[in-house]
């Protein structure tokens, strides 16, 4: 067995904003990193110590595999010993493809589709009836036994209901040596059957043998032979015939429809995957939706004409071929190029849409004569579905893309699987519809479901019940309950997707391994982070070190070892202020420590809002799990949307409402979840959506870049006197754009020097010395500062610097009041942390000039914010709400919620038990609910603030 050290020793980490710093990691126990947003966490824990363990393990492949994966650059540190096999489970590593559920992430699916290859029970999709599969040898037996003394007929079906003459199969049948065949129900000779009409539907049997049945030696002999050589010629099935008879009866090697003779092929695990061909809906490809063309999309206003632009992927009326046709079928239908759209002929509308191939004469008045023409028009909406399935162009499919809508698909419903496939069941379910089961659910079904099956099944099935119950139980632990195995990848949050990747290696039992996490708290509610934080305590209690970045203070409690990494943010921090056990955090003055002892706190409010009045009434929501809710929201307040994860909060703010707004006020595209009405829309003039998609991160992008500021400075640059002299526009001070950028770097500061097997090395441009521009750009200056100097101005430089300029200082100054003073203006995104990006997108949005009349959606804006962040940051949103904006938080964290001015607490569980408004009011009100679980938390939050929650009593009961 191999001896590791006690400890991860790190000596002189220089990684970005670390000051040379020397950490010690205990092994096998649970470790916190926590600090301020930007102070140094992500660059010790991800980019140090995993960087370094996954560089190691790529340098014990060959030289010759490296060169496929390309080199890891080795991070900035003297020293890592100690250092085990590294696992980091971020939250943006989770597969996009629309393949990819979170059955397939889980392994889970993989085991129900061995579960139901080998235990499943099929039925016919035609009938119901429970399938049959025969060996040789049995049918031969029941043939004897139910047709003892009778005269039969022994067929092989060739042909089931297709249309055709087919001619050459018959002279091929006669070529083998047989006389007759069944066609359409009747025994006739081959010649006869040669006349079939090739536009009619026929069955073709070959009559194999006909015999008396007796239980002799010689018959017994001959019923195996044809036996053998039926099932060769007819594809694994035969059929007997009763010599009188009208009615044959099925017998097949696969599984069959005893009625209709339809058979199925024997099932593998494949026969269940939606990826597989043996498995995938024909129609969808196993995706479980298909694209229609949108008819009101391509006539988004029925009242135009078709001259003045009313088809819309046409656009304005110009001399082309298509506007020559459809002016051939307004001859044909009776219509005007002028007319209102509405007032064409239902006739008419559909060849404009599905096409039309015709001649037709027209009366010339002028010359008294008749004239030819002649339809050959494809149809924009077939047009349309061409080019989005077609074409090779990117760019043309998302044009067409922008006429259609995504569907459930009509042959499948969704499920992705072909019919039959569906048609094999356990415990009568088939299994999509165990997919589309919440995991909780699922638990249920699985629980004493050997004890409901069948002996032979009972046997089979016993341990991949077992395997399934087992992950089934780890993503209960990590609070998914609510999740189900059938849901894409692609919809799961950031804390989702990393709490999947975490059941999913506890599964694994591997051990002596580090495990890094990222923030695997976000997204989940207090009342499930013990579950969590169990979960940690599971995997370290195997054998292996897991290290967390996290600021929740109950995995802070619960740590064997935290270490805080500060004082402040960017270029102040870096340092290690505080590390042991959480108890000694007392002993350190910092801020972690203030805000883990109470020391310092986020206040609750003094008054609550009262709003102005106005509201937005959203009524009889149905999406996903929302049970036909009507919710008020109270404009000119900070209003909180609450509840356990799962239970509906996005499907509500993010696919139902904002959807309806950003439609309104910008013509957006989004189709909103079901509801049946809104009001109020026009007491707003626009909603601004700040998400957690992350902004841009290549290395040309960077804070200046983003929020649009380096735009204003490169126009101001341009206005100097000695730029205009040399005539240089805007554009000579992009690193983007060839003339002003260093050419040697390419405005990248940087070269990137190949090193073959090598890890490529990045060295300073010599050219330019990293100042991405070149000689003649740096020569010109504002108040003495070149464009290269400005880009390496931190936030808080550049807001004193261009304090006279209004349109530069306010962007700057809004970066600055959310707290991110400390970075620089040229920063690029790669190396901002997940907090500092969304700040930075938050910063774009406010810095636009507001109404004093707009709705603000942040869904979950506390993502990587330490305590003293999410004050700042409350103080910002404070000051919107206070100019008269509404602001609208979806939100876990208790120090956000108490300072609402109005919650909607929506519950009561997550998944199919959730969808409905549990409690609304100021948190005052709703911490008095007994039965949400955020009231539970909220009581303990207001109550620790003294005497604040009893002053704001009285209000809470109003």
């Amino acid at each position: 067995m191999i001896e590791y050290e006690e400890n991860i020793e790190v000596q002189g980490a220089r990684v970005h904003n670390l000051k040379n710093i020397d950490v010690t990691i205990p092994r096998e126990k649970l470790v916190v990193i926590t600090g301020l947003s930007g102070s140094g966490k992500s660059s010790l824990a991800f980019d140090t110590i995993y960087a370094e363990g996954q560089r190691r393990y790529i340098e014990t492949f060959s030289a010759y595999a490296r060169q496929f994966l390309g080199g890891l650059e080795r991070p900035d540190v003297d020293k890592i010993d100690g250092l085990s096999p590294v696992i980091a489970i971020e939250q943006k590593t989770t597969s996009k493809s629309p393949r990819s559920t979170v059955g397939t992430i889980t392994e889970i699916y993989d085991f129900l589709r061995l579960l139901f290859a080998r235990a499943g029970l099929a039925y016919s999709y035609k009938t119901g009836e429970k399938m049959v599969s025969y060996s040789d040898e049995q049918i031969k037996q029941l043939i004897i036994a139910d047709y003892d003394g009778k005269k039969i007929n022994i067929l092989a079906p060739v042909i089931r209901s297709r249309k055709g003459h087919y001619r050459e199969l018959f002279q091929q049948i006669g070529k083998q040596g047989y006389v007759k065949v069944r066609v359409d129900g009747e025994i006739v000779d081959i010649i006869k059957g040669m006349k079939v009409d090739r536009y009619k539907t026929h069955d073709i049997e070959i009559v194999i043998d006909r015999l008396k049945v007796h239980d002799t030696e010689d018959i017994n002999k001959r019923l195996s032979e044809s036996i053998n050589t039926a099932m060769y010629s007819g594809d694994d099935v035969l059929m007997v015939l009763e010599d009188g008879g009208s009615e044959a009866r099925y017998f097949s090697r696969d599984l069959m429809c005893p009625t209709t003779g339809i058979s199925y092929p024997v099932p593998e695990p494949n026969t269940f995957s939606f990826n597989s061909p043996k498995g995938m809906c024909p129609d969808c490809s196993g995706l479980g939706h298909i694209y229609e063309v949108n008819e009101n999309k391509i006539f988004p206003d029925r009242k135009k004409s078709i001259k003045s632009g009313g088809i819309a992927p046409l656009g304005d009326y110009k001399k082309s071929w298509a506007f020559r046709q459809i002016e051939t079928i307004a001859k044909r239908y009776g219509f005007k190029m002028t007319d209102p759209i509405e007032k064409i002929s239902e006739e008419a509308m559909n060849v404009l849409l599905q096409g039309g191939h015709e001649s037709f004469e027209v009366d010339s008045k002028s010359l008294g004569v008749k004239r030819s023409y002649k339809i050959d028009y494809e149809g924009i909406a077939h047009f349309i579905k061409n080019q989005f399935e077609e074409a090779g162009s990117a760019s043309l499919k998302r044009w067409a893309k922008s006429y259609m809508d995504k569907v459930a698909c009509p042959t499948c419903e969704g499920s992705r699987l072909r019919k039959e496939s569906l048609n094999f069941k356990i415990d009568d379910k088939n299994i999509a519809e165990l997919a589309h089961l919440d995991i909780s659910e699922l638990a249920d079904f699985f629980e004493g479901l050997n004890q409901r099956l069948d002996g032979n099944q009972q046997i089979i099935a016993e341990e991949i019940i077992k395997e399934i119950k087992t992950r089934i139980r780890f993503l209960l632990d990590v609070g998914l309950d609510y999740l189900s195995l059938d849901r894409s990848s692609k919809s799961l949050s950031g804390g989702e997707a990393q709490r999947i990747r975490l059941a999913t290696q506890i599964g694994s039992q591997l051990v002596g391994v580090l495990y890094i996490l990222d923030e695997p708290s976000i997204g989940l509610h207090q009342r499930d982070n013990n579950r969590l934080i169990s979960s940690l305590e599971a995997l370290r209690d195997i054998g292996n070190s897991v290290i967390v970045v996290e600021h929740d203070r109950d995995m802070i409690e619960r740590a064997d070892h935290v270490i805080d990494i500060g004082p402040k943010a960017g270029r102040h921090g870096g340092e290690i202020i505080s590390e042991g056990a959480p108890e000694a955090l007392k002993n350190f003055s910092t801020l972690t420590a203030d805000y883990i002892t109470g020391d310092q706190e986020i206040p609750v409010p003094e008054k609550r809002r009262k709003g102005n009045g106005k509201k937005i009434k959203l009524s009889g929501c149905t999406g996903n799990n929302l049970k036909d809710i009507t919710v008020e929201f109270l404009l000119g307040q900070m209003i909180g949307v609450t509840g356990v994860s799962g239970s509906g909060k996005s499907t509500l703010i993010n696919e139902t409402l904002y959807p309806i707004m950003n439609a309104h006020y910008f013509n957006g595209v989004k189709k909103p979840m079901p509801y049946k009405k809104i009001k109020g829309l026009e007491h707003i003039d626009k909603v601004i959506d700040i998400n957690q998609s992350p902004i841009g991160r290549t290395p040309r992008s960077n804070p200046a870049t983003y929020t649009g500021v380096f735009g204003e400075i490169r126009a101001l640059f341009a206005k100097t006197p000695e730029a205009a002299i040399r005539g240089y526009k805007p554009g000579r001070f992009s690193f983007n754009v060839k003339g002003g950028r260093c050419e040697t770097c390419r405005g990248g500061g940087v070269r990137v020097i190949e090193m073959n097997f090598l890890p490529d090395v990045y060295v300073e441009c010599e050219t330019c010395n990293g100042k991405r521009f070149n000689r003649e750009t740096l020569e010109i200056r504002y108040k003495g500062k070149s464009i290269a100097d400005v880009l390496e101005m931190t936030i808080n430089e550049a807001v004193n610097f261009f304090e006279p300029i209004p349109k530069i200082y306010r962007k700057l100054k809004t970066i600055q009041d959310v707290g991110l003073g400390y970075i620089s203006l040229g920063q690029q995104s790669t190396t901002l942390s997940g907090g500092e990006a969304q700040r930075v997108k938050l910063a774009t949005e406010l810095s636009k000039l507001n109404t004093g009349n707009t709705f603000y959606i942040l869904d979950e804006p506390t993502t990587g914010l330490h305590f003293e962040d999410i004050r700042v940051l409350m103080e910002v949103l404070n000051r919107l709400v206070d100019k008269g904006n509404t602001v609208l938080i979806i939100e876990h964290n208790m120090d956000v919620i108490k300072m609402m001015d109005y919650i909607i607490d929506i519950g009561y569980e997550g998944g199919r038990g959730g969808g409905m408004v549990v409690a609304k009011g100021t948190p005052e009100k709703v911490a008095k609910d007994k039965k949400s679980y955020t009231a539970q938390y909220l009581r303990k939050e207001l109550s620790s603030v003294g005497k604040a929650s009893d002053q704001l009593a009285e209000a809470g009961d109003q």
